[in-house]
């Protein structure tokens, strides 16, 4: 007679519910938009390849990895009920499809400022990546009661999209210091989103390793 059988016939045969697996998909979304972020940063610090060069090899990392992978962990957040963790991951999964769409010529976005003044296309860039530091920067507000090391993601990856922001809107040559300094930054931003994940990750089922995050909850009002 099988575990479950045994404690049936000791509790009058009562059904007894398999326990629900408990779904956390924030490490999912975390390392979703930790690779991209990383491999399109090292781009923009000249890691290795021209700094203001070609990045369209981070193309599939953004629509599937980056884009598709973290709009469905924003969909089970929503599952959860973590508003906070779907409106991130939907709204940065979003970000790097419309990334992505930006480097695929089919979509002929740089293609439609051939024939427009010089710098606007700079121009277009900077106002998308400034929009998107604001959205950032509402979200870093949401966590600044969280844990040091979320609160310290979302305050970095908005310097870095304001920094990126400002690359463009001044018109500088491509690899200069600006883009360079962002791709620095979003290397950091992307080394604490891995972080994130793994403490997310890492509990007593798995292994014995257990990452300190600084708690800030002592910072709520009394």
């Amino acid at each position: 007679m099988s575990g479950i059988e045994d404690y049936k016939s000791q509790n009058n045969h009562v059904n007894v519910a398999p326990a629900t697996p408990k779904i956390n998909p924030g490490p999912l979304g975390l390392c979703a938009f930790a690779l991209t972020t990383f491999v399109l940063s090292l781009f923009n610090l000249g890691a290795g390849v021209p700094s203001g060069g070609p990045v369209t090899v981070v193309t599939g990392l953004a629509m599937f990895y980056g884009g598709i992978t973290q709009i469905l962990a924003g969909m089970w957040e929503f599952k959860v009920g973590n508003n906070f963790g779907a409106t991130a991951f939907t709204s940065y999964g979003a970000f790097w499809l419309s990334y992505a769409a930006i480097l695929i010529p089919g979509f002929g976005v740089v293609s439609a400022y051939a024939n427009t003044p010089d710098h606007t296309l700079d121009n277009a860039l900077g106002i998308f990546l400034f929009a998107w530091g604001i959205f950032t920067f509402i979200m870093w507000i949401a966590t600044v009661r969280s844990t040091m090391t979320l609160s310290s993601m979302f305050f970095i990856l908005t310097i870095t999209f304001f920094v990126l922001s400002s690359a463009h809107l001044s018109h500088l040559s491509a690899g200069n210091m600006v883009t360079k300094f962002g791709g620095a930054l979003g290397v950091i931003t992307a080394l604490l989103a891995w972080y994130n994940a793994a403490a997310g990750l890492y509990d007593a089922s798995n292994t014995f390793v257990k990452l300190p995050t600084g708690s800030l909850a002592q910072l709520k009002s009394q």
